[in-house]
């Protein structure tokens, strides 16, 4: 089953609430929320207050991926609000302890690869992970061509985890469309985020369709 998680990152925040209704009556999974601190990537979005309204008015799940440095600061305030939590391997905190934190707060633990990263870094990660999401564009600006070194990477985690004997979520993020929605989920990927595929649409409800028909 493919789960759709849309990035709210090239959204009109003016008319959030009344895209998230779409997105809520077009049947997709949960909501891709991407917090930037403009030191991790060279761009800065949104933080905890954003969320927090967002929570209140919506049932679905949030997905939040900080992309942040050294998350491990602000992991129990971005609890309060996620459901599934997600920050970089690469920036800079004990990774494992980190996993283990987001557990303990009832949430949902997921850890996050840059395109420069191989999947075998994380592997001894896995067990502590709900969710891996791996990153098909560089992150930090929404609207970016996939990047399709990401394909054996999702290849590589789906082999480990059945190796390892874990049921966990793979997701991707950057450059999902019709072209290249099909070629990660034959690679593994269970979740999907797109972000501008989705908000330029006239119809999101039909391509949320299209991509959940894969």
């Amino acid at each position: 089953m493919i789960k759709i998680s849309p990035s709210v990152l090239t959204a009109d925040f003016l008319t959030l609430t009344e895209d998230i209704r779409k997105l809520e009556a077009a049947g997709v999974d949960m909501l891709h929320l991407d917090v930037m601190d403009g030191e991790f990537v060279p761009n800065i979005s949104f933080g905890n207050p954003i969320i927090k309204s967002i929570k209140a008015h919506t049932k679905l799940p949030l997905d939040v991926h900080l992309m942040i440095d050294r998350p491990h600061r602000y992991i129990d305030e971005f609890a309060k609000y996620a459901d599934y939590l997600s920050f970089h391997f690469e920036a800079g905190s004990d990774n494992e302890a980190t996993l283990k934190r987001i557990r303990e707060l009832g949430v949902k633990s997921a850890i996050v690869i840059k395109p420069c990263t191989e999947p075998e870094e994380i592997f001894n990660l896995l067990p502590l992970c709900d969710m891996v999401l791996v990153m098909s564009v560089e992150p930090g600006f929404g609207g970016q061509k996939f990047m399709p070194d990401a394909l054996r990477k999702l290849s590589a985690l789906r082999d480990e985890c059945k190796r390892q004997n874990l049921d966990i979520l793979l997701e991707v993020d950057g450059g999902i469309n019709a072209e290249t929605a099909p070629l990660a989920v034959n690679a593994g990927a269970n979740v999907l985020v797109a972000g501008n595929y989705l908000f330029s649409a006239d119809d999101m409800a039909a391509r949320v369709k299209e991509i959940k028909s894969i």
